[in-house]
């Protein structure tokens, strides 16, 4: 009898043991299953009442039986079917013994409200029991997720160009190297162009009419390639230079859309209102091309003959021939010029302020340039060369060379700095802040320009 008495005092004491484990290991999580793999019988463990309409019980005969046939009432639809699959007996078992502890996830839909869980099952010492842990794993679920968004947020960061929002100099590295790799393995699956864009004297826009300036030029020419190459990758690859990797609808219609740039950018050109844009393509050709390289060196090879051909082309030429220079300047043009030198001798704050009205070829001087160089009227006819006379010699290339700079469209103001003779006959240093209005055909329309003595 003593010995009886002793079994079933340790065999208490044991049940009294597990108990007390199951319900400090129901504290941390949502509840704690109890199960006998001999009987299936189970018992619950912990705080957290089971929901209402959940129906399962909170002890019985078949832990594995209850589990599946209640999935449907709290499981989420799309995670029903593994779950009955993942709590068979023999599957939990399998796992256990091989792993010596066994994972679902799954999520649950009570009333509306979607939650992640997961099962942890746990083989006892005796090898007659598991505890099934149930651990709601919801706001490690959020703060992973919000976790990769930041990487993901981070790592878009690194490969975009904060200025104009297309992709940067990494993310172009990226590509071509992808692009390599699919060209030496001789899998690459499409064809595919490169199309280099530089914009025009950037560092004469920032050095004469700010960086603002400048930046509004930068991000209108990227809204414009990104505008153009709408099914293609657009990268901004340095402070003026953007390139493109054209495909799949972009590439079958390359040549229309290369066009379009360069039809934008001899307007802005023309009516001087926004960035001009040098532009070469260069098409991928599998017999020929070894990497990315050999066809990116092609496309800058002739952006920069595009380049040198938008700078030689000069607005004047068109201008010159439209056979109104002869005519004598209208009463209307006079009066017009002469409020607009009014205007600019207002704001102009000191220095000698010339105006020429280049439809009749008819220049208003200020009074004092007058009497300084001994020029013979304010008002001239082809007061250009009237003046070109007044240069110093070694300066007349230079200066020729910076007023065509100003009607090719290099800049909206531009700085000179010649010598001039004085009606003394002494040369002295000019600088010349010089201008150029464009009428509603951006065609040129006045010159002109305020000159301070050095």
């Amino acid at each position: 009898m003593g010995g009886e008495c002793m079994a079933e005092d340790q065999s208490r004491i044991i049940q009294d043991k597990n108990d007390q484990i199951a319900h400090s290991l129901a504290k941390n999580y949502e509840n704690v299953y109890y199960v006998d793999l001999e009987t299936k019988e189970f018992a619950v463990f912990g705080n957290n009442p089971i929901p209402d309409g959940v129906k399962f019980p909170s002890s019985g005969s078949d832990f594995f039986d209850n589990a599946i046939r209640n999935a449907d009432l709290f499981i989420h639809p799309d995670d029903v079917k593994l779950m009955k699959k993942t709590y068979s007996r023999d599957v939990i078992l399998k796992n256990l013994e091989k792993e010596g502890r066994y994972t679902v996830p799954f999520r649950t839909l009570i009333d509306g409200v979607i939650e992640h869980m997961r099962c942890i099952f746990i083989m006892c010492d005796d090898r007659k029991h598991i505890v099934c842990c149930l651990e709601n794993i919801e706001n490690e679920i959020r703060k992973s997720e919000k976790k990769e968004r930041e990487l993901q947020s981070a790592r878009r960061m690194a490969r975009m160009d904060e200025l104009t929002g297309v992709r940067n100099r990494n993310a172009l590295k990226e590509y071509a190297a992808e692009l390599d790799g699919m060209i030496k393995s001789g899998k690459i699956e499409h064809s595919f162009a490169i199309v280099m864009c530089d914009i025009n004297d950037l560092k004469l826009i920032n050095d004469t009419r700010g960086h603002s300036v400048g930046d509004e030029a930068i991000q209108r020419t990227g809204r414009l390639i990104s505008d153009v190459y709408g099914h293609s990758p657009v990268f901004r690859v340095g402070g003026d230079e953007f390139v493109a990797i054209i495909k799949s609808r972009d590439y079958e219609h390359r040549d229309e859309l290369l066009s379009m740039i360069r039809k934008e950018s001899l307007e802005n050109k023309r009516l001087r209102s926004g960035p001009v844009i040098a532009c070469g393509m260069a098409l991928f050709d599998p017999a020929r091309d070894k990497d990315f390289g050999s066809v990116y060196n092609r496309a800058d090879s002739k952006m920069y003959e595009d380049k040198t051909s938008l700078k030689s082309e000069r607005i004047t030429d068109t201008y010159g021939n439209r056979g109104e220079l002869d005519k004598p300047i209208t009463d209307e043009r006079k009066r017009l010029l002469d409020s607009m030198y009014g205007a600019l001798l207002t704001v102009a704050g000191g220095g000698y302020v010339y105006l020429n009205d280049m439809k009749y070829d008819y220049s208003r001087w200020s009074l004092p340039l007058i009497d300084d160089f001994g020029i013979v009227s304010e008002y001239m006819y082809h007061a250009d060369r009237i003046w070109f006379g007044h240069i110093h010699p070694d300066d007349k290339a230079a200066y020729r060379e910076a007023v065509e700079a100003v009607f090719r469209g290099d800049g909206e103001v531009r700085q000179l700095r010649y010598r001039a003779r004085r009606q003394d006959g002494k040369y002295v240093w000019i600088t010349t802040r010089c201008f150029i209005l464009s009428d509603s055909d951006g065609k040129p329309d006045y010159f002109g320009g305020i000159m301070i003595l050095n």
